[in-house]
């Protein structure tokens, strides 16, 4: 925090760039965030990577017992209902883990009633309000940062993987996933088994 009367002077065209794509998950029982911060694209498979690291580097441990996964996303971006290489990573991490792994989508122009918009990143945005995002560097420390009076804490991991724009998977491989899709509005939610997973 900079004091009052004392800001930062920038110049208000010509200013570094920072390019970085956060993802985060939100741990509603232990009011915990948790952004994996990419400089690479956007892609179904950073944000299964995301995931990963949650699960790898917390998730493993707030809860040694558990045997299924839910996850409550959004209906387009990178994670979104109809991707089907988010489908395909989210395979492949089932069979890693060994966990089941059951996704909810809410329906389209719903994204503000998940509570990680809500409890996290409106947070998040209030710890970057007037700070001139500068460096990646910069950007993971504001987002670390960030807490609340209610006890968020935010965990930010700086993720230098590179990721590929325009992976597909064929229909007869997609059709092979091991997806068991939900008797209600089964296209948005689904449960992913450990038992099986494809390499493309």
């Amino acid at each position: 925090m900079r004091p009052v009367g004392e800001p930062l002077e920038v110049v208000d065209h010509d200013f570094v760039t920072v390019r970085a794509t956060p993802y985060g998950l939100y741990d509603i029982r232990k009011k915990a965030g948790f952004v994996n911060l990419s400089t690479s694209a956007d892609t179904s498979e950073f944000a299964v990577e995301s995931i990963r690291r949650w699960w790898n580097l917390r998730g493993r441990f707030d809860y040694p017992q558990a045997k299924r996964l839910l996850l409550t996303a959004d209906c387009g971006g990178s994670n979104g209902y109809n991707r089907r290489m988010f489908k395909k990573y989210l395979a492949d991490f089932a069979l890693e883990t060994g966990l089941e792994i059951h996704v909810c989508h809410y329906p389209p122009g719903c994204s503000k009633y998940n509570k990680i918009e809500r409890r996290l990143f409106s947070q998040i945005s209030i710890s970057m309000q007037g700070r001139p995002l500068t460096s990646v560097s910069v950007f993971q420390k504001l987002i670390e940062n960030t807490v609340t009076v209610t006890g968020l804490n935010v965990q930010c991991v700086l993720d230098e993987n590179s990721y590929v724009k325009g992976q597909e998977i064929s229909d007869e491989l997609f059709a092979a996933l091991p997806v068991i899709h939900d008797d209600e509005l089964g296209d948005w939610n689904y449960t992913f088994s450990p038992a099986g997973s494809l390499i493309l």
